[in-house]
């Protein structure tokens, strides 16, 4: 049965204004690996790892213990922790590595591996237009932050594109959502506050296909993964927008906070069931003891984490790199 959406009121697509210059956020993190050291090193993930090889310790099993120590505390949990210590503790029975030197460097492979196979870039067909990106996530995770940014990231790619303002919950999410657009030069789809949800989100894909835009991306108001009433909302707005375009949306992105370590996982098996989650984002990774939930994730969920949060600039917002990530964990040498 078709579910039209019910507009609350007439929608209104606010037309970039000239974009506006910020000058009150700190600098960026530095490009390439450097800048993932620069903001990760100070987390207590890094310092916790770093720790364990600053004196140039033992090869014995106390070793193996306080790293399976400093990765649950960093919320690796149990599976994965288990899984990497006890291979490396038999490959130590072994006799494969000559000194504490050589684990630290299996140790690095081992969780580059775990994360490889999830550190898969967001791509956008040309072809596609618009390509419709859902981001969803619980409440403060930064979900219309991380629009913003990926706004900012798209526009300087040179595509045009357009943003939806779901998020018809909290009269400052349209008003932050359109202070992005502006700061971007992007049109904003919005309505009033209290607004069908779906309606926004079909409104915006009707103005997106008639102005050949490239990208849309379709906010949507925080919820609780716990709520059951509003995870079923979300499949409303996927099938309203399946009425303009069968394929839509392209890709479903969850915003997970990072420092809610293990409870991601429950956000991520609840979300996955309701819209079927293509991608992750995760934020506030320099800020967090509980970074090692990026571990848990890839290896229970398999999907895609296309983007992770390192700062509070727009180019702090980078394409999730396995090997930036993990070495801006570990000293680079023993007694660092």
């Amino acid at each position: 049965m078709f579910e039209a959406p019910v507009p609350a009121s007439a929608p209104t697509v606010v037309a970039p204004a000239a974009t506006v210059a910020s000058g009150t956020e700190p600098p960026a993190a530095p490009a390439g690996k450097p800048g993932w050291r620069e903001r990760l090193r100070n987390t207590s993930f890094a310092r916790g790892l770093g720790g364990l090889f600053s004196r140039n310790p033992r090869l014995d099993d106390d070793l193996l213990d306080e790293i399976e120590t400093a990765l649950l505390t960093a919320d690796v949990g149990v599976p994965a922790t288990t899984a990497l210590v006890e291979g490396l503790r038999k490959r130590m029975k072994a006799r494969e590595f000559a000194d504490a030197r050589a684990l630290l460097a299996a140790l690095r492979t081992d969780l580059i591996a775990m994360l490889a196979p999830v550190a898969k870039p967001l791509e956008i067909p040309r072809n596609i237009r618009p390509f419709v990106l859902l981001t969803v996530g619980v409440n403060g995770v930064g979900k219309t932050t991380t629009i913003g940014k990926l706004a900012r990231r798209f526009k300087d790619e040179g595509r045009n594109l357009m943003l939806a303002a779901g998020d018809t919950f909290r009269a400052a999410a349209v008003a932050q959502l359109q202070t992005w657009g502006e700061r971007n030069g992007v049109p904003v789809v919005a309505q009033g506050q209290n607004a069908d949800a779906a309606s926004v989100a079909f409104d915006a894909l009707q103005a997106a296909q008639a102005r050949g835009t490239e990208v849309l991306i379709a906010d949507t108001a925080g919820r609780l993964h716990t709520q059951q009433g509003l995870m079923a909302e979300l499949g409303k707005i996927k099938r309203v927008l399946q009425k303009l375009d069968p394929a839509a949306p392209h890709e479903v992105l969850l915003v997970i906070d990072g420092t809610t370590g293990q409870n991601a996982l429950s956000q991520l098996r609840q979300f996955h069931a309701a819209v079927n989650i293509t991608g992750l984002v995760v934020t506030k990774l320099d800020g967090t003891a509980k970074g090692g939930v990026v571990f848990a994730l890839a290896r229970e969920f398999g999907i895609p984490i296309r983007f992770a949060g390192i700062g509070e600039r727009s180019e702090d917002l980078r394409v999730f790199d396995a090997e930036a990530f993990v070495d801006a964990l570990l000293p680079e040498t023993l007694g660092a």
